[in-house]
């Protein structure tokens, strides 16, 4: 007997110890995994994956399921195990029902009749007491792209939305859109469900469900207009990313449907008229301006920038100025927004400028887009430090900072007319740097509209133009850039005849030393230098044709350029020296004295108008960007919708100044916009969103087990009675209650149903076949309970 004992004690130790063995085995192996879930990549391919997945415990299946991710990963094709996935569909751990609705989303297109194979435990799914597992078999189900299942899917989106939880509410409206990529044919059914999402009353839904309205049926702003007011109040509560989406949607539902704002001018005074459903918009997102998220802060600034005064815009700062120094990525975002606003109201930020002082370790666009909102930002008051900030900006390694920079320079001198002096000294300093091109290019364009001025206002400047011309004219030999030495050249041949010649009547002194000097190099200049040099010749010979060695240099230029490699150097010859057959004849050689067709031969002073006049005013803008182009050149206004600015605010346009075609579209305003009593929604309070299963009293009389609570919030199934379409909220829910009882006692004819109506909700008794006054009594009960 001792010895059966002892055997059995031996067995029973042995068994102990090898489960003890396989228990430590398996958290080990698991704590391995949790400290580097890396070593999952670095596992050798098993090919026990398949036999673990139909025969091994659950704690092997995941294993499997978490290696098979794993390489799926990786780029390697696990397709051949779809089998003994679909087989786990129905798994009771709800880890590895995860992973393998994971794994089916990414290979159910390449196994459809599979895949198929799974179909009915998702349905299964959808009515299980977890609304975490009815989300996530809906957003499965959804995401299986097999055509043949469209209205399968479009089914489990209907019976979701009408879920009491709002979280599978949520995940029908995410899977609207993946149901209109599948079957467009299903869009109607599809705009039915929207509508009924849209009058949910739950904030964690709202926002997917303006996800699914914008993919299906953006331009259907009807749907809104008895939500609109209601989803102004919801916008607080919404989440974050659900706040986006819904301020764009509002924001062109407003321009679309309401009343553009006016400005009325009374006795000197501005009055502004907002319309008040457009209040009510800029009232309720007034508050996201203290949002965490910078998306939800740039949403409303985008708001008030479109639909709100002039002086509403002052709310749109601080803001702004708080969330640019989040991150480098959210400033990189937030600075075009504040360059777009700063453009159109300057004084809003002029206050601020230290802000936005450009740091060594600022990436490339990020600088930028600091010189350009500084320059926005330059007055009187402040050009000192900003011009200062601009010279030191140009000792940047990036050339393109440099070119920014030193354009600025000249922008400073073009607003501040009495800092002239030291942009120009700088602009000067600046022509022997590797960026000297572009201080030429601005040192031409400030020349240009400093004689374009009047002479009271060039008495202010503290240098003359001609001066700087003349300077510039010496250092011919130090700019080696072509466009630069083209510049040279063409004010040198433009603004010759300004300057008092003591050599040449009429000609200034340093201009044919210039033309000397680039006829010596004529072979080895660029294009555009060789046409600007042929220019150059023909303006100092019509002004001087009597001069011989002038006249000898021009002809050595123009010989030149008649036998130039390139064509455009060719034509220019070729047309001048045709412009100039009536002062210098024989320049062609012999000519016939008749010609049919020969042309116009014009005289000395019209030559003299065409080669000085033709382009006054204007300059070579070749080398400036769109920025500075229409401010730089001459003394008219530049266009507001330019200079950058072009590109509607909350775009990627505007952020990386290209356009995009995947923009939304803003529509323009509506002058009358349309009735307001459109808006007008009878159910004018928000009541709570009905509640979920598991948070019902678990306590529940006999017999009503099976029966479905009454939800209060109409859903987008059709009620079987006219008299639920009024139970909106608990107050008319009991005042229908209250008429009924009247009603049941003033009636002779009811009045033995009413009382076994009553006798049978007293019981509790629960009947398939109740009519609408029954079912709305058991209601009333169960709401007193």
């Amino acid at each position: 007997m001792d010895s059966v004992n002892l055997a059995a004690l031996t067995e029973n130790a042995a068994r102990l110890g090898m489960r003890i063995q396989e228990t430590l085995h398996e958290h080990t192996r698991d704590l391995s995994i949790a400290r580097g879930g890396a070593s999952l990549f670095d596992m050798p391919d098993d090919k026990n994956i398949g036999r673990q997945l139909e025969f091994g415990s659950d704690r092997e299946r995941l294993e499997a399921m978490k290696r098979l991710i794993a390489l799926t990963s990786k780029g390697r094709n696990m397709s051949n195990y779809f089998p003994q996935v679909v087989k786990n569909v129905a798994s009771q751990d709800l880890e590895i029902r995860k992973l393998v609705y994971i794994y089916l989303l990414r290979y159910a297109e390449h196994e459809p009749d599979l895949a198929l194979l799974s179909i009915n435990a998702f349905q299964k799914d959808l009515t299980d007491p977890s609304p975490l597992i009815r989300a996530m078999a809906l957003r499965v189900l959804s995401g299986i792209k097999v055509p043949m299942i469209a209205h399968i899917v479009v089914l489990a989106i209907k019976k979701c939305a009408a879920d009491l939880s709002p979280h599978v509410r949520k995940a029908a409206a995410l899977a609207i859109p993946k149901a209109h990529r599948l079957d467009s044919s299903q869009q109607p059914t599809l705009i039915t469900i929207i509508q009924s999402l849209l009058q949910d009353h739950s904030a964690l839904s709202i926002g997917s469900a303006v996800v699914a309205f914008e993919s299906v049926c953006p331009t259907r702003l009807d749907l809104l207009h008895q939500q609109y007011r209601r989803l102004c109040r919801m916008l607080v509560d919404v989440d974050e990313w659900g706040q986006v989406n819904l301020l764009n949607l509002l924001l062109r539902y407003a321009r679309t449907m309401l009343p553009k704002p006016a400005i009325t001018h009374d006795a000197g005074l501005e009055t502004e008229e907002l319309d008040k459903d457009l209040q009510l918009l800029q009232s309720s997102a007034e508050p996201l301006f203290q949002s965490r998220n910078p998306a939800v802060v740039l949403a409303v600034v985008r708001v008030f920038y479109y639909t709100g005064s002039p002086s509403s815009l002052c709310k749109v700062v601080n803001p702004l100025l708080r969330i640019h120094l989040n991150s480098n990525e959210t400033e990189r975002v937030v600075l075009p927004y504040i360059s777009a606003v700063a453009f159109e109201y300057p004084h809003l930020f002029s206050s601020h400028y230290a802000r936005f002082l450009i740091c060594t370790n600022d990436p490339r666009q990020v600088k930028r887009d600091k010189i350009k909102i500084l320059l926005k930002l330059c007055t009187s008051e402040n050009h000192h430090a900003l011009l200062r900030e601009f010279i030191d900006y140009a000792d940047d390694p990036d050339d393109l900072v440099v070119g920014d920079a030193i354009h600025a320079v000249g922008q400073c001198a073009k607003c501040v007319p009495t800092c002239a002096r030291q942009c120009i000294s700088a602009l000067l300093a600046m022509i022997k740097s590797r960026n000297g091109t572009n201080a030429i290019v601005v040192l031409k364009l400030l020349v240009q509209n400093q004689l374009h001025e009047s002479s009271l206002d060039r008495g202010l400047h503290s240098q003359d133009p001609l001066k700087i011309i003349t300077q510039l004219a010496h250092r011919i030999d130090d700019i080696k850039h072509p466009r630069a030495r083209a510049c040279v050249i063409w004010l040198t041949g433009q603004y010759c005849p300004s300057g008092a010649g003591t050599v040449i009547h009429g000609i200034a002194d340093w201009a044919p030393d210039v033309l000397r000097k680039a006829a010596k190099s004529f072979v080895a200049e660029k294009s555009v230098v060789k046409m600007q040099i042929v220019t150059l010749a023909a303006k100092l010979f019509v002004l001087c044709p009597t001069d011989h060695t002038l006249e000898l240099l021009c002809r050595y230029v123009f010989s030149l350029g008649k036998y130039d490699l390139s064509y455009e150097v060719r034509d220019r010859t070729r047309m001048l020296t045709s412009l100039l057959s009536c002062v210098l004849p024989s320049i062609d050689g012999p000519q016939p004295e008749t010609s049919i067709g020969g042309g116009v031969v014009l005289r000395r002073e019209q030559i003299k108008k065409v080669l000085f006049e033709g382009k006054a005013g204007t300059a070579d803008n070749t080398a400036l960007s769109g920025t500075y182009r229409n401010i730089l050149t001459c003394n008219r206004p530049p266009k507001p919708t330019l200079v950058g600015h072009d590109y509607p605010i909350g775009t990627l346009s505007l952020v990386i100044g290209k356009d995009m075609h995947s923009d939304s579209f803003l529509p323009e305003w509506l002058e009358a916009g349309i009735d307001p009593a459109l808006r007008d929604n009878k159910d004018t309070s928000t009541p709570p969103a009905p509640r979920s299963i598991s948070s019902l009293p678990a306590s529940r009389p006999a017999g009503t087990t099976g029966t479905t609570p009454v939800v209060l919030t109409p859903t987008d199934s059709t009620p079987t009675h006219s008299a639920r379409e009024a139970w909106r909220d608990l107050d008319r829910f009991y005042a229908s209650d209250n008429e009924q009882s009247e009603s049941e006692s003033t009636s002779d004819e009811h009045g033995h149903e009413g009382g076994k109506e009553n006798e049978d909700s007293d019981s509790d008794e629960d009947d398939d076949d109740d009519d609408g006054e029954e079912s709305g009594s058991k209601g009333g009960d169960d709401a007193d309970e």
